[in-house]
C-alpha cells in the first residue's frame, strides 16, 4: 500500500487566476505600458518553454533566491520583447520586482476545489504527503498562503536540489527524507513528461492528473485528485 504520495505544485494543487497574460498585462499598464494579455501570454510560455530548467547546481544555498530571481527575470524580459514593448518600461528591473512579489502571495493563485478534500482523505488515513515541485523558494509563502503548507510533511524543490523534474535527482532526493521503500511512494502531476514519465523512470508509481481533457478515469490518468484517491493502489 501506499505510504507517502508526492504531489507536484502548479497545475496539480493550485494554478495561476485567469492567466499569466492577464497579470503581466494589469502590472505593465501600471506603468503605463499596453499589451494584450492573449499576445502576451502566448509569448510568456514560449519564453518559458526554451528556458533552462530551473535548477542551479553546485549554487551555494544563500544565492539561490537571487538566481531564482534572475531566472525569471530573464523569462519576463524575453515575453515583454516578444510583443515589442521591454524597451518601454522606464525601469524594467523595478517594474519586474513588483511582479515577482506578487506571484509569491496568495493573490494571483487559486487552489482547484478537489484539492483539499483529496489531501484531508490522504492524511485522515495515515498517507504521508509531500511536494515535488519545479517551482522556486517562493512555493514555501504560496503554499502557507493557500492554506495547504499544514497537509505536508516536506517540500522538495527544484532550485534547492539543484535538478529539475524529469531529473531523477530530485526524485532521489524527495525519497531520501523517508524511511520507506520505492513500492510505497506514488507521485501525481500534470506534466506527462515532468511527472509521470519522471518517476516511472525511477520505479516510482504515478498518476497523470488531465484536468483538462479527461472525463472518464484512465488506468493511470485522472481529471481530478479525487478521482486519484479512489484507486485501489493508494
Amino acid at each position: 500500500m501506499t505510504k507517502i504520495i508526492l504531489l507536484d505544485a502548479v497545475g496539480t494543487l493550485f494554478d495561476v487566476r485567469g492567466s499569466v497574460g492577464e497579470i503581466y498585462q494589469q502590472f505593465a499598464s501600471e506603468w503605463g505600458v499596453d499589451i494584450s494579455p492573449v499576445t502576451v501570454n502566448k509569448a510568456f510560455f514560449e519564453s518559458f518553454k526554451a528556458a533552462p530548467p530551473m535548477a542551479f547546481p553546485g549554487a551555494e544555498p544563500a544565492k539561490i533566491p537571487d538566481l531564482e530571481f534572475e531566472w525569471w527575470c530573464d523569462i519576463a524580459a524575453e515575453t515583454y520583447k516578444k510583443v515589442g514593448v521591454l524597451e518601454q518600461f522606464s525601469d524594467f528591473r523595478k517594474f519586474f520586482s513588483e511582479l515577482y512579489d506578487y506571484f509569491a502571495t496568495a493573490a494571483p493563485w487559486f487552489v482547484y476545489p478537489d484539492v483539499k478534500p483529496a489531501l484531508t482523505k490522504w492524511r485522515d488515513s495515515g498517507i504521508n504527503l509531500a511536494v515535488l515541485s519545479n517551482f522556486d523558494s517562493r512555493l514555501y509563502p504560496v503554499l502557507s498562503a493557500l492554506n495547504l503548507v499544514d497537509f505536508f510533511s516536506d517540500i522538495t524543490i527544484s532550485t534547492e536540489v539543484g535538478a529539475a523534474k524529469p531529473d531523477r535527482k530530485i526524485f532521489a532526493a524527495a525519497l531520501q527524507k523517508y524511511n520507506c521503500t520505492i513500492e510505497e511512494v506514488l507521485h501525481i502531476g500534470d506534466s506527462l513528461t515532468a511527472d509521470y514519465e519522471g518517476a516511472i523512470n525511477v520505479g516510482i508509481k504515478a498518476f497523470l492528473l488531465n484536468r483538462n481533457t479527461v472525463s472518464q478515469p484512465e488506468v493511470n490518468q485522472f481529471a481530478t485528485l479525487l478521482d486519484c484517491s479512489n484507486c485501489h493502489f493508494i
